[in-house]
């Protein structure tokens, strides 16, 4: 069997509030959070459509979820254009049942769009390198059911870790085992390929019963451990390229760094590079968005503003004189005031800085003002979290702080969650 990408349908659950990135998704999905300058999902789908996929599926549970993805997407015409995809991707979106988990919105889905094709399915809050074709090759190959992508990690917690024999098929696998419990360091990247046979296994007796007495079809919990129990053929396929789970602040921060230093092969440039021996881009399209850019570069080469590391910033920004930046991200029509600081930080569209704040280890939402004076400066850092649509008091400092969407925060020292 030849490999057809166009005939490949991808599905992406996506449900639930994404807790471990709260107050960042109490109001947006998980898989449209600003990171590089797009939302974070915009990564996959362009790794995916590279690559010759056309048809995708938004797995979408609750409004929240189903708001974010279809105003963002709709059928998929804008994104095809932005990146000159041609002929253009299609998306399409969960019927409107709630599942009850990852693989039940694969379930759903393959039964209402009656699907007979393979099914890649893919996390929204995941971003991969990965070459299809082999990954597809590999599950034909195998004459497997269905085939995970397993990634090697120093650290289990929090992931589901399979065991493979020497053929590489799983003989077990524990969703978030303890070290103990770990039968090794393989975990689960939520990149799954199913053959079309799947549809059949759902209308089983036991996973029907799953879903009635736990209201729950996980892959991980659920689905995995009775295809491998009820002996199916499950395979491991071990990827070669980098993979990021981004579904904590602390990871949100990692991903965004490494892959500013060109550790996603899928996308190395962001447009608007300053120069070959430098990882520094300003973003710019349009005659006034151009025009800010050139003020940037003015400055850099001045000495008047400095860059260190890798930076990434958006279109329409204004940075002041005496800015330090350091592998960071500022996202479009952002300003940043005179002497301010910010390193290993995110700060999303339409945010702005004032004069000497210092902003360390975190990330800025959108739509955010943080007040601050060269008397009086703002101090944010150790991995505090400022949802969308916040002011911040001059003189405030913030460490491992939450702040929630819509609030004025008093100047003074926080350490907790603010959600009132």
């Amino acid at each position: 069997m030849s490999y057809a990408p166009e005939k490949l349908r991808v599905i992406i659950p996506v449900g639930g509030r994404a807790k471990r990135l709260l107050p960042l998704t109490s109001e947006i999905s998980k898989a449209c959070i600003r990171l590089l300058n797009r939302p974070l999902i915009e990564i996959s789908l362009l790794c995916l459509a590279k690559q010759g996929i056309k048809n995708f599926i938004f797995g979408v549970k609750g409004y929240t979820n189903y708001r974010s993805l279809h105003d963002q997407f709709e059928s998929g015409v804008g994104f095809s254009a932005r990146y000159g995809i041609k002929p253009r991707i299609h998306i399409k979106y969960q019927p409107n049942i709630d599942d009850c988990g990852s693989a039940d919105s694969a379930r759903i889905n393959m039964e209402y769009y009656d699907i007979v094709d393979p099914v890649f399915a893919v996390q929204g809050d995941n971003i991969f390198d990965i070459n299809l074709k082999n990954f597809v090759e590999f599950h034909q190959k195998k004459d497997a059911v269905m085939t995970i992508g397993l990634k090697p990690v120093e650290n289990v917690a929090g992931y589901g870790i399979a065991d493979l024999d020497n053929n590489m098929q799983i003989s077990r696998f524990i969703e978030k085992p303890s070290k103990e419990e770990a039968p090794s360091n393989l975990a689960n990247t939520g990149l799954y390929l199913v053959t079309p046979e799947i549809r059949q296994i759902f209308k089983e007796k036991e996973v029907k019963k799953m879903i009635k007495i736990k209201k729950r079809l996980d892959f991980g919990y659920d689905f995995i451990p009775y295809l491998i129990r009820t002996g199916r053929p499950v395979y491991g396929y071990v990827l070669k390229g980098n993979w990021y789970d981004v579904g904590t602040p602390e990871r949100y921060l990692e991903a965004m760094r490494e892959i500013l230093y060109g550790k996603l092969h899928s996308l190395t440039d962001f447009g608007g590079r300053i120069s070959e021996g430098d990882r520094f881009w300003v973003q710019g399209e349009s005659k006034e968005s151009m025009r800010r850019r050139e003020v940037i570069v003015k400055k850099l080469r001045n000495g008047k503003i400095q860059l260190e590391g890798a930076v990434l910033i958006g279109r329409h920004c204004q940075i002041e004189d005496g800015v330090t930046i350091i592998d960071s991200c500022i996202d479009n029509y952002s300003k940043i005031g005179k002497n301010a600081i910010i390193e290993n930080s995110a700060i999303m569209d339409r945010a702005i800085i004032e004069e000497g704040a210092i902003i360390r280890n975190s990330i800025i939402g959108r739509h955010v003002t943080i007040k601050s004076s060269p008397k009086n400066p703002t101090v944010i850092e150790n991995i505090s979290v400022i949802a969308d649509d916040v002011v911040i008091e001059a003189g405030t400092k913030l460490e491992a702080t939450k702040v929630y969407p819509h609030l004025f925060v008093k100047s003074g020292t926080y350490s907790n969650t603010i959600l009132s």
